[in-house]
C-alpha cells in the first residue's frame, strides 16, 4: 500500500536520480566535437547566376478579369498568420485597383473583398478574421480615393481552404478582389 509519507520518499528518490545521471541538472551539454558538427554553408560566387531572393508575403488575390482588363501585373499576395494588415507589397497592385476602378476602364463599377482564412482556427474567429482582412483592404482603396460604397466586403473565413502545410496556409490567408454586380 502507497501513503503519503512513502510517495514523498519516492518523489525524493526520481529527484536524486535524475540528478545522478545528469537529467536536468546544472551540468552544461557535452561539447560539440568536429565529427558532429553541421557541414559548413555553400557560398556561392558572385559569379554564379542565381535568382534573387523570394519578395515578402503580401495580402491580396487580385482576379484575372481585373489584372486584364486594368493592366495590373499576375502578383499572388497573401497575409502573415493572424494578421490583417496590408503590407508594403499589396501598395502598388491596389494603388492600380484605386485608379482603374475611379479613372480607368472600370470606373464606377464595384469591387468585391473577399477575406479568407487558414483552417487552424475556430469558425467563428476564422470568419472575423477573414471580415478584418477584408476591411482592411477596403479602408486602403478608400484612404487611397475610392468610393468606400463601391467596395464591398465580406468573408468566407476557412470555408474554401485548401492548405494542409504552412505553404498551403499561406495561400489560404488573402483577401480575393474580384468585380461586383
Amino acid at each position: 500500500m502507497i501513503t503519503h509519507r512513502s510517495l514523498g520518499s519516492l518523489s525524493f528518490l526520481a529527484c536524486a536520480a535524475m540528478l545522478a545521471c545528469g537529467c536536468g541538472g546544472d551540468k552544461p551539454p557535452p561539447p560539440v566535437t568536429p565529427a558532429s558538427a553541421p557541414p559548413a554553408p555553400v557560398v556561392q560566387s558572385p559569379q554564379t547566376n542565381s535568382s534573387p531572393a523570394p519578395a515578402p508575403p503580401s495580402t491580396i488575390a487580385i482576379s484575372d478579369e481585373i489584372r486584364t482588363r486594368c493592366g495590373i501585373s499576375d502578383a499572388d499576395a497573401y497575409f502573415p498568420f493572424d494578421s490583417a494588415h496590408v503590407t508594403a507589397n499589396d501598395r502598388t497592385p491596389l494603388d492600380q485597383v484605386v485608379k482603374c476602378f475611379t479613372t480607368g476602364p472600370l470606373k464606377g463599377r464595384i469591387v468585391k473583398l473577399v477575406g479568407r482564412a487558414d483552417p487552424r482556427g475556430e469558425s467563428d474567429y476564422n470568419m472575423t478574421l477573414g471580415q478584418s482582412r477584408a476591411d482592411a483592404v477596403g479602408s486602403y482603396l478608400s484612404i487611397r480615393g475610392m468610393d468606400k460604397s463601391k467596395a464591398q466586403s465580406t468573408s468566407r473565413g476557412a470555408m474554401d481552404a485548401s492548405g494542409t502545410d504552412e505553404r498551403g496556409w499561406q495561400r489560404d490567408r488573402r483577401v480575393d478582389v474580384m468585380l461586383g454586380n
